[in-house]
C-alpha cells in the first residue's frame, strides 16, 4: 500500500493572526505558494503552466484572490522567467538557481511585477514582494529581496525610479532650508 508523496507546501512563518488580506496580496501569497513546489523541483524555468494554476486552484483563500492578478502572475512569471532571472541575476551575490526556492519565487514575483504591470507602482511592488519575504523567507530574505528589487526596479521603471529619486532630492534640500543648523 504505497501513496504518492505529498506535494511540498510553504505556509507563512510567525504567528498565525489572519487580519483581512486585500484581493491583490492574497494574489502574490497564492502565485508563491504555487510555484514553490515548481522551484524546489528544480524544474525548468519554462515549465508547462497547467499543473501549477490548476494547484493554485487549490490552495486556501483562492476565492478570496484577484484570480485575474493570480493568474497573470503565474503564466507571466512562467513564461518570463528565463528574461525576469536574467535581470534579477545582476543584482545577486551568487547564481538565482543557488537562491532558496522561497526568496527566488519571490523575486521572480516581484521582477513580473516591475516589468509587466506598470499600473503597480514600483514601490508597491517592491513593498508587495518584501511583505512576502517577511511572511515566507528566512530572518533577513526581505531585506535581500529588497534590495536586489530596488536595483533591478532601475531597468524596467527607470522614469519612475528616477522621479522618485529626484523628489527625495527636493525634499532633502527643503529639510536642509528649513533648519539652517543641520
Amino acid at each position: 500500500m504505497s501513496s504518492a508523496p505529498a506535494e511540498p507546501t510553504l505556509k507563512p512563518q510567525g504567528p498565525t493572526r489572519k487580519p483581512a488580506m486585500a484581493p491583490r496580496r492574497r494574489s502574490r501569497q497564492l502565485a508563491l505558494q504555487a510555484l514553490y513546489p515548481w522551484l524546489l523541483a528544480g524544474a525548468p524555468l519554462a515549465a508547462e503552466t497547467a499543473p501549477v494554476v490548476a494547484q493554485a486552484r487549490e490552495l486556501e483563500g483562492f476565492a478570496k484572490a484577484d484570480q485575474a492578478h493570480l493568474d497573470a502572475l503565474l503564466h507571466g512569471v512562467m513564461a518570463d522567467a528565463e528574461a525576469l532571472d536574467a535581470v534579477l541575476r545582476r543584482h545577486v551575490d551568487r547564481p538565482t538557481a543557488q537562491l532558496s526556492p522561497v526568496e527566488r519565487g519571490i523575486l521572480l514575483i516581484g521582477a513580473f511585477e516591475l516589468s509587466k504591470c506598470l499600473e503597480v507602482p514600483y514601490r508597491v511592488a517592491i513593498n508587495e514582494a518584501v511583505e512576502l519575504a517577511k511572511a515566507f523567507g528566512g530572518t533577513d530574505g526581505h531585506k535581500y529581496v529588497n534590495g536586489v528589487l530596488d536595483k533591478a526596479a532601475v531597468h524596467w521603471r527607470a522614469i519612475e525610479v528616477s522621479e522618485r529619486q529626484g523628489q527625495r532630492r527636493v525634499a532633502q534640500e527643503a529639510g536642509r532650508e528649513a533648519d539652517p543648523a543641520a
